[in-house]
């Protein structure tokens, strides 16, 4: 990685320094991460039960809003489905509100496909910058216990990929998914992409969404003239055109054999990418590196609300910096 050709000599390179100057806001948007007050509100509490259907069939008790609730409680607080029945319970008792709160059974019968909130629109109306990186995060299964109790052989671990994309300007995730372990990156972009309303001016992500597939899906979707940032392998060479009509790829190309990796890092602004990173870093901080849910359909609500809450959170607050140093 362009980041590490230094490596050697990094405790040499003095490191910088910066100043948040919004400290105040900043430091009232973290108290209020904390505030209940921020996660149910009397709006929410009035939508409680679910509206009468007008077709054949059961009525349902709860509200999507209401199951959404409870789960969104339950992922910030780390708590099992049992035990976010009994937050909830409580908190509807220090409310003073005459709700029933749904039982551990319907949680998770209704987290199955649960259809959430759309997002309200960005209060940004510049066009995105788009970071688009991937993790894993563990899920229930058989670990080292039944290895060291039982003298079994494990069963190979599984683990699913979250795929996230961060708005640059808004500082927002824009579009997310989670699929299996064996889908690739570029295959997953397709998806993530219909999810961004409005344009994208540039788009950066690693080295394994090079190559011809994701430029030309860049291209039809937000027009020619978007700024790709990939970095192309070590050994790539030009296209055969490259003479004549050379593309992205090819400049970046160009510019790293004229230049070196980490020039043509810092002049494209590929360092930015480290901000995709530190938002993995922070889901699994904040959210954590394990989804709580056994089946596929509720592990794809989990991150859903996941990515709900780290919304709401940087809507409550975001530092601002400038370099001292």
């Amino acid at each position: 990685m362009p980041h590490k050709f230094n490596a050697a000599r990094r405790d040499k390179i003095p490191k910088q320094k910066h100043r948040v100057t919004s400290w105040p806001e900043y430091n009232e948007g973290l108290r209020q991460r904390g505030d209940l007050t921020v996660w149910i509100s009397e709006d929410a509490l009035s939508l409680w039960s679910a509206p009468r259907r007008t077709t054949r069939g059961g009525q349902p008790h709860y509200s999507d809003l209401a199951i959404e609730m409870c789960l969104t409680l339950g992922l910030v607080f780390k708590q099992p489905l049992r035990q976010t029945q009994g937050l909830m319970r409580s908190i509807a008792r220090l409310l003073g509100v005459a709700i029933t709160v749904p039982d551990f059974s319907t949680l998770s019968r209704r987290g199955n496909g649960l259809t959430l909130r759309p997002k309200p629109k960005s209060r940004c109306d510049k066009p995105v910058q788009l970071v688009v990186d991937s993790t894993g995060l563990k899920i229930f299964g058989e670990g080292d216990w039944l290895e060291e109790k039982h003298k079994a052989r494990r069963k190979r671990r599984s683990w699913r990929k979250l795929h996230l994309g961060l708005d640059l300007v808004s500082g927002e995730i824009v579009c997310s998914d989670l699929t299996k372990d064996d889908v690739g990156d570029p295959t997953a972009l397709p998806d993530l992409l219909d999810q961004v309303a409005g344009p994208v001016s540039h788009f950066l992500a690693g080295g394994a969404y090079d190559g011809d597939p994701t430029s030309d899906l860049l291209a039809a979707r937000f027009g020619s003239l978007i700024e790709v940032t990939i970095p192309p392998p070590k050994k790539a060479i030009l296209s055969p055109d490259a003479a004549k009509e050379p593309t992205a790829r090819d400049d970046h190309i160009a510019e790293i054999a004229a230049h070196g990796r980490m020039a043509w890092q810092k002049a494209t602004g590929y360092n930015q990418r480290s901000r995709g990173e530190t938002l993995m870093g922070r889901w699994k901080a904040v959210i954590g590196p394990k989804l709580k849910a056994r089946n596929f359909k509720n592990q794809k609500t989990e991150a859903k609300i996941g990515v709900w809450v780290l919304n709401r959170m940087t809507g409550l607050g975001r530092p601002s910096f400038e370099r001292t140093a």
